[in-house]
Formats: C-alpha cells, sequence, structure tokens
C-alpha cells in the first residue's frame, strides 16, 4: 500500500472528488481525518470510510483561521501526525462580471484560495518542526482547475481563486523546498460530481463540454484520487511545484471535437 502508517487531511472530504481521495487513501492504508463543514455529510462520509480503516469527521471552515487550527490539533490527537494534507475544499458563484457583489468574490476566495493557504500554514508549520527534529518530511497537493488556465465569464471568482491556488503550490513548494516538503497541484477538468449534475442532465450542455474534451468523456473522482495518491505518495519524491492537469486533454486543444451521439 503506497500510504501504509500515513496520516492525511482532506478538506472537502465528505463527498465528491474529496471523499473520492479519502476513501484511495484509506484503502492504501492512510488514516485520514476528513475535513467538510457539512457536518451531516462528514457523519455520513466517516461512517462509511470507518469499515475501511481509521477515519475521523471534523466539521470545519477553513476560511477561518481557528476552524483550521482545531483541525489540525484533531488530526495529531488522532493519529499523532499529519504526513499529507490535500486541499480540495472549494465552492463557487455564479454570476455576471458587473453584477457580482463584492460579499461573493470573497467568500469563494475565502474557501478556495484562503482556506488553502491557511491550511497549508498551519500544516506545514507542523512539518517543519517535524524535520528539525529529525523527522520525515510531507507532502501537501492543492487542488487547482483547468480554470487556472481558461476561464468562465460568469465565474469570475471561481477562476480567480483557482488560479491563485496555482500560483500559491508554486511559492509554497519554494518556500518548504529546504525541508523536504514537497507541493503539488491537481487541476481537474470536466468530473462526474454533483456540481456538475446539472450538465450531465441537459444533452446540450454535456455536447458542449464533451466538444472540447478530446478523450470523450468526462472525468471520474476516482481518476482524481488516483493522481493525488501518487502525488501524496514516494513515487512521486522529486516532484514538486507541479500541477498535474486531468482534462481529458481540454487544455491541448484548440478548436473542437466531434461528438458522439
Amino acid at each position: 500500500m503506497k500510504l501504509d502508517g500515513r496520516t492525511a487531511i482532506v478538506t472537502g472530504g465528505a463527498t465528491g472528488i474529496g471523499y473520492a481521495i479519502a476513501e484511495r487513501f484509506v484503502r492504501e492504508g492512510a488514516r485520514v481525518a476528513i475535513a467538510d463543514i457539512n457536518q451531516e455529510q462528514g457523519i455520513v462520509a466517516e461512517a462509511e470510510l470507518a469499515k475501511l480503516g481509521e477515519v475521523r469527521f471534523v466539521r470545519t471552515n477553513v476560511a477561518g483561521r481557528l476552524d483550521v487550527h482545531n483541525l489540525v490539533a484533531a488530526a495529531i490527537e488522532s493519529f499523532g501526525e499529519v504526513d499529507i494534507l490535500v486541499n480540495n475544499a472549494g465552492i463557487d458563484h455564479k454570476a455576471d462580471f458587473l453584477d457580482l457583489a463584492e460579499d461573493d468574490f470573497d467568500r469563494v476566495l475565502g474557501v478556495n484560495l484562503k482556506g488553502a493557504f491557511l491550511t497549508s500554514q498551519a500544516v506545514a508549520r507542523f512539518m517543519v518542526e517535524r524535520v528539525k527534529a529529525g523527522g520525515a518530511p510531507g507532502a501537501i497537493v492543492n487542488m487547482s482547475s483547468v480554470n487556472a488556465v481558461v476561464a468562465i465569464a460568469d465565474q469570475v471568482p471561481y477562476s480567480v481563486s483557482k488560479g491563485g491556488v496555482a500560483q500559491l503550490t508554486t511559492v509554497m513548494a519554494l518556500a518548504l523546498a529546504p525541508f523536504g516538503i514537497r507541493v503539488n497541484a491537481i487541476g481537474p477538468g470536466s468530473i462526474t460530481t454533483d456540481r456538475l449534475s446539472r450538465v450531465n442532465a441537459d444533452p446540450a450542455a454535456k455536447n458542449r463540454i464533451l466538444s472540447r474534451t478530446p478523450l470523450g468523456r468526462l472525468g471520474r473522482p476516482e481518476e482524481i484520487a488516483a493522481i493525488a495518491t501518487f502525488l501524496a505518495s514516494d513515487d512521486a519524491s522529486y516532484i514538486t511545484g507541479q500541477t498535474i492537469f486531468a482534462d481529458g486533454g481540454r487544455l491541448a486543444l484548440n478548436h473542437t471535437v466531434p461528438v458522439k451521439p
């Protein structure tokens, strides 16, 4: 098992991509602290994944410094260490640029970008002290997006936040490299989560997505979980400061492709 004996924190881990990552980590031998703001979904996720291994749910608003402090403290109290952090918590908000409210802009960046910063800083401080004491370094995986490179006109704060996460990844990788702590990111394309359920139910909308996806299908959460597992494991021991785009070829395409009926 690639993560045997390690402890991971996965934010936004109660559903979707975060849940898939938490499940894969547990199956790979890790103990996992699931952080999520949704208490009900978090409890359900904890119960399901506890059948596979050691899991603890901690209700967390990653945009709040005290919540983040309590999350890291709870993970250490439960498992003694933090070896891996996955910053997956994220929200979006749809609005035309001219109509976008300041509060909505702040709210999305607070979770997606500030939350990744606060959680990474708290975990990195623990990891650095462990390295100074002779312990092993750890790994941090951030969840960016293809929208760090391309953009959606009515998803202003989301696109901005994911661009910020990509640059945060690079800066953190450089800052933490002297301690052996690796920091990388994943940039998913269109993945079959609840957030994309509206698209799946609308044939025209789904065809628009597939027309810009050379592989001709939507991605699956477990495919993103596989990349997170790789980046968190020793298999990626010489990789830091990188964003791996799992987008079915979207960013390489400068036109559209035929959609199979």
